[in-house]
């Protein structure tokens, strides 16, 4: 669900900017056109996180041996697959530890940057298939790319925490709807289904014909709504 779960995360990230902006003070930029693709570009890697938890996972390829190394010792930690990164603590200790960072030194904000939307282009096919290494030496070069022209219109991320909680709540939500469900409320190891007792299998038609298609149209949709206007008054 690698594609999916980025996509819901740059969707629901490009549905929440304006009430986002309205109501909290770090956010209040998240409109403004060249932070808002990149908080939709964020929150989609951010969506990614969870699955941190699984070295065989769409993340764990992303940079090659690094992410694969981390993704091991993040599996270790949380007890498997679909344990503690699969839940709103996780989702909570996520987003205010990147806030953390990105308060304590700009360059440890840049580097959760790079990496949320270096998972973001893995997520989406970026890449050259059946070669990790080659994949994720593109991934870095398209990556510092879009940091480097997003410092250039001045982009603050001080949304950063809120997308990265935004995103991986996103992934806990989905995961939430096929049918192994989550463990939301971890420690505490029942899991969640939604609807109730029911839930979707991963990578099959719902996945392939309806909802990666559906989540595509909906960003571009998101994506006229917001930026029009500034391109017309432009």
């Amino acid at each position: 669900m690698g594609h999916s779960h980025a996509l819901s995360g740059a969707l629901v990230w490009l549905a929440a900017a304006p009430g986002l902006a309205a109501l909290v003070p770090v956010a209040e930029h998240a409109t403004v056109p060249a932070e808002l693709l990149a908080g939709a570009l964020v929150c989609a890697g951010a969506a990614m996180l969870p699955d941190l938890d699984h070295p065989k996972s769409t993340i764990a390829q992303t940079f090659g041996p690094v992410t694969w190394v981390l993704s091991r010792a993040v599996n270790g930690i949380a007890g498997g697959h679909r344990q503690a990164t699969h839940s709103l603590l996780f989702c909570a200790a996520a987003g205010v530890g990147t806030h953390l960072l990105a308060q304590w030194h700009t360059v440890a904000r840049d580097v959760v940057v790079v990496l949320m939307i270096g998972l973001a282009l893995r997520a989406l096919a970026v890449g050259v298939p059946g070669r990790t290494l080659t994949s994720a030496m593109l991934n870095v070069l398209l990556t510092t790319a879009l940091v480097v022209i997003f410092h250039s219109f001045g982009v603050g991320y001080g949304w950063l925490g809120l997308a990265v909680a935004i995103g991986s709540l996103a992934h806990v939500v989905g995961d939430c709807l096929t049918e192994r469900g989550c463990p939301v409320l971890w420690p505490i190891k029942a899991r969640w289904l939604l609807p109730y007792k029911i839930g979707f299998k991963t990578g099959k038609w719902f996945e392939q014909r309806f909802l990666a298609p559906a989540l595509s149209v909906g960003i571009v949709v998101l994506l006229y709504l917001r930026l029009m206007p500034d391109v017309t008054i432009g």
